[in-house]
């Protein structure tokens, strides 16, 4: 896994992480790490967010079983966005869709793509 101190985090210590299914390349979500996300995920597999709301590590699915095995992590050219390539079980998003990009900007109307799906 990447050193933190070789990425470029933010003032608090976060850096944003997009998470694709490595099978489809679908964007799933996007959600925050930090250096303990980052040596959770790499000990265990599961992809660990920071859970900016509640202060605490957030491993996917903990709760849900909505699981994201991490199949890749990569960084970006800047250093300061990583992408999570990974293997979800179940939906990504927390209204029960597959992604969180369920919106989409129709000539200048919003139109909601999918449904959930649980």
């Amino acid at each position: 896994m990447f050193d933190p101190a070789t990425l470029r985090l933010d003032a608090n210590g976060l850096i944003p992480c997009v998470a694709q299914d490595h099978a489809t390349g679908e964007v799933l979500m996007m959600a925050w790490m930090n250096a303990d996300s980052l040596a959770a995920t790499a000990e265990t597999g599961i992809v660990t967010y920071w859970s900016r709301s509640r202060s605490e590590l957030w491993p996917k699915g903990a709760t849900s079983g909505h699981v994201q095995r991490l199949v890749e992590m990569r960084v970006d050219c800047d250093r300061d966005c990583l992408l999570a390539r990974v293997e979800q079980t179940g939906p990504a998003c927390h209204t029960g869709r597959r992604s969180c990009f369920y919106t989409a900007d129709r000539d200048g109307a919003e139109v909601v793509l999918s449904e959930p799906i649980t």
